[in-house]
């Protein structure tokens, strides 16, 4: 039965998400999807224990009725029957209903309706560009992520559950105690009144304080997230205390948010209190006024008042519901700005995966600028840049920081749209075949080459997940890996090509992380390669020793390789020369010193064998 029910929500939908709706109930409704016949079942059910619920009362006051005007020998045979059905009511009735309830909402929806929006959210973000992930800590990215899947669920379900429960049980209060003498439900309507004013003014300031707070979460989150992940740097430079002070800041931007939540829970506290004690002693007040007046029977006074109690013990849980709603419509409110942004990076309706050939790269006449803060004009990285990559070419991007070599390889992976001209490969134009295709077909080693907290062999095979391990064995010889891979251990027992490499891999010195880099791009291997200061974490001994296995790895592709430090691509088959934006020069190493350029006086003025930053 309990996996019956577990079964009827999709935790993980096959569909491929798209941008949610901005707007806070399309948004709720939009990750409600596949869970909404189960939303409305529970509506059904909470409505149906309600009506009840009130029924019940109204039993009970007929029932003191015939108490007193029943003689005790007749009292059986004359209401037998009716205790008959109120018996069935409470001991079936009621405990099925539950029962639907319980299994509706613990097995059907509590588990799977939140990892259902987790999962859409998810896979909708890992299609989000590069620049959406710079923008933002990882850390405050990942606690809205999960903080808005639970919030979406508790506000779509005090909606359905709590809300039609409330509202039914209400009015079947009002119509129960108008039934016995309009005068006997003055004080519910009243009551009822008051209790809403104090709902309109308060809840609404609770889900604003809940939106700054959720927001002050998240960004303390980060702060943290933030600290630890770079916990080397701040031991380095002896800067606990001033992270410290950082991440108080942080803490006290949220402890203020929760001191004002907690200053209008004690307002709507006492003011519930008030009315509810005001309408306890006007329901018996009035009850006790219209039986003394003959105008009503006992029994009537005897449901007034225990409704009234009820109300009274209810209200406090009800607003504390309606609070919690409006804190979660707040919390909602904070993850759409994070979750509901459009990609920057789109692939056009029309596109098709890139057909791999022999990897011909052509840039032509390509513009553009980055886009910085709303409002600040945005600065040309390349201007009307034209380059033609032939297949198996080995072209050195030389230049200035910059100069624009790093935007010209993302533009390559499509990180970023460009603003005017070509970019193709194989003479397919890359804004017009799949993002996957594209990234797929060009491996790439950057001199910061983090690695996945997961064990080395699926770094390695990350790019070729069903490679065996003498593919892996293969690719670690590459890489020059093979003799410090098997003395790898973790703290969980695990060793070689299991261990795992920490976060970012953190475990692994600079140049181990690079071979591990190193390896799973030759894993890949891609048509196109390039490499971003693929060698800058080695030493010399280490970078000589792998240079000959980047020769190996080279060969037969198509290869864009740039080095501040000009002699590990001196030997490449063309130098391009890059500054601001524009090629200025291009040509092998000895044609470039030979004409005495731009190339020439950046050689001539290394200090080290690296490109100074004011050469």
């Amino acid at each position: 039965m309990f996996l019956w029910f577990e079964r009827r929500i999709d935790p993980y939908p096959a569909e491929t998400p798209d941008m949610p709706p901005r707007s806070l109930v399309r948004f709720v409704l939009y990750y409600s999807r596949g869970a909404l016949p189960w939303l409305a079942l529970l509506a059904v059910t909470s409505s149906l224990i309600a009506m009840v619920e009130v029924m019940l009362f109204g039993w009970l006051g007929e029932l003191i009725d015939q108490l007193s005007q029943t003689p005790r020998d007749q009292f059986w045979a004359s209401q037998g029957g009716r205790l008959a059905l109120m018996a069935g009511v409470l001991l079936i009735v009621m405990p099925a209903l539950n029962l639907l309830g319980s299994l509706v909402l613990y097995q059907g929806l509590m588990g799977n309706f939140p990892q259902r929006i987790r999962w859409r959210a998810h896979r909708y973000l890992l299609r989000q560009s590069v620049g959406y992930f710079q923008d933002e800590f990882a850390g405050r990215i990942a606690q809205r992520l999960m903080q808005t899947a639970l919030a979406v669920r508790e506000v779509a379900m005090k909606m359905t559950d709590v809300g039609t429960y409330v509202a039914v049980y209400f009015l079947g209060a009002l119509i129960l105690a108008g039934s016995q003498d309009w005068r006997l439900a003055l004080p519910f309507v009243l009551w009822v009144a008051a209790y809403g004013a104090m709902l309109w003014q308060i809840v609404p300031r609770l889900g604003r304080v809940a939106e700054a707070q959720a927001d002050a979460r998240a960004g303390m989150t980060g702060r943290v997230v933030d600290s630890y992940t770079n916990i080397a740097t701040v031991k380095l430079f002896s800067h606990s205390s001033r992270e410290e002070a950082w991440m108080r800041e942080g803490m006290d931007r949220f402890l203020r948010t929760v001191h004002a939540q907690m200053r209008l829970s004690s307002i709507q506290d006492i003011a519930l209190n008030t009315i509810n004690v005001a309408l306890v002693a006007s329901v018996a007040g009035v009850g006790l006024w219209l039986w003394s007046n003959g105008v009503i029977e006992v029994g009537a006074v005897a449901v007034a008042v225990p409704l009234a109690m009820r109300l009274n013990n209810m209200a406090h849980w009800i607003m504390w519901e309606f609070a919690a709603l409006f804190e979660n419509i707040g919390t909602v409110r904070d993850g759409i700005a994070s979750l509901a942004l459009p990609r920057e990076v789109r692939d056009a309706p029309d596109a098709t995966p890139l057909v791999r050939g022999p990897g011909a790269v052509r840039f032509d006449n390509v513009t553009f600028r980055y886009r910085g803060v709303q409002g600040a004009r945005p600065m040309a990285v390349l201007d009307d840049l034209t380059l033609h990559v032939a297949p198996g070419e080995r072209v050195g991007l030389v230049g200035r920081s910059g100069a624009g070599k790093s935007t010209l390889i993302n533009l390559l992976l499509r990180f970023h749209d460009i603003e005017g001209g070509r970019i193709s490969i194989d003479g397919q134009d890359i804004a017009h075949v799949t993002q996957d295709s594209l990234r797929a077909a060009i491996g790439v080693v950057t001199q910061d080459s983090s690695l996945l907290h997961r064990s080395v062999r699926d770094n390695i095979a990350y790019g070729r997940p069903d490679a065996t391990d003498d593919q892996i064995a293969q690719a670690l010889r590459m890489a020059e890996a093979q003799d410090f891979v098997p003395a790898l251990s973790d703290s969980h027992g695990r060793r070689g090509l299991d261990a795992h490499v920490g976060e970012r891999g953190v475990k692994l010195s600079g140049g181990q992380r690079q071979r591990i880099a190193i390896a799973r791009v030759a894993l890949k291997d891609a048509p196109i390669l390039v490499l971003d200061e693929a060698t800058s974490a080695l030493d010399s001994e280490a970078e000589a020793a792998i240079q000959s296995r980047l020769d190996t790895l080279m060969a037969g592709k198509t290869v864009i390789a740039i080095a501040h430090r000009l002699s590990t691509i001196a030997a490449m088959d063309r130098l391009i020369v890059m500054d601001r934006g524009r090629i200025v020069e291009g040509g092998s190493h000895a044609d470039l010193l030979a004409r005495g350029g731009l190339y020439a006086r950046l050689w001539a003025r290394q200090s080290g064998g690296f490109l100074t930053a004011d050469a």
